[in-house]
């Protein structure tokens, strides 16, 4: 896959489709090798490819920094974890093996309130679908968890700590990941990874046809 090709929008749609639940890289392997891209063009590529490979390291990544900052403040680190969850829950795989878990403990308790927790179904025409599927959590639509988790995050946020030591820390967070995926070398994992997750992203395609 040549990725000097994909742009960052194609790169954010991936992200928010591809499967989130696979662990993390080994430490050996995330702090493996690291070179000097030699140009501009291959920086381009190495930092989306790593950002797609590495992707579950460098969100740990980020939650550890945000829990460091706050290790003295219990608050701000329930915030970290709700600002965790209202951008997890962006990612399409993690939003629906999210749902079927609380779906599937709620029916040991009361089957009938994890029937209403059901999605609607679309219409169906010819056979078919008439619309894509939209992503539910608990019955209700995605955005809605989204928006909650990240107004209770951010009332958490003001009511505990200062912004701007939110913000250095974001920034701690972000900059060492960018600096990460600009000189970790792509290894032989990383690009048979990208063929794997095509080849998924095309046979997904086409049984939707």
């Amino acid at each position: 896959m040549d990725w000097g090709n994909v742009t960052a929008e194609d790169l954010m749609d991936a992200l928010r489709e591809v499967d989130w639940s696979s662990p993390p890289r080994p430490l050996t392997e995330f702090f493996s090798r690291f070179t000097l891209p030699r140009s501009i063009s291959r920086w381009n590529s190495r930092l989306k490819c790593n950002l797609y490979y590495y992707r579950t390291n460098y969100f740990i990544m980020l939650i550890f920094i945000l829990g460091i900052a706050f290790l003295r403040r219990p608050m701000a680190i329930i915030a970290a974890i709700f600002t965790a969850l209202s951008i997890a829950f962006l990612n399409d795989s993690f939003a629906v093996s999210f749902n079927e878990k609380v779906t599937r403990t709620v029916r040991q308790f009361s089957p009938h309130l994890a029937a209403k927790m059901r999605p609607p179904m679309a219409p169906v025409i010819r056979g078919r679908p008439s619309a894509k599927r939209a992503i539910h959590i608990c019955g209700r639509p995605r955005w809605m968890f989204v928006l909650l988790f990240a107004a209770a995050s951010c009332i958490i946020w003001f009511t505990s700590c200062r912004l701007l030591t939110v913000l250095w820390a974001f920034i701690i967070g972000l900059l060492a990941t960018i600096l990460h995926a600009s000189f970790r070398t792509p290894n032989l994992k990383a690009r048979l990874n990208t063929f794997r997750e095509e080849f998924r992203a095309v046979w997904r395609n086409y049984s939707d046809l």
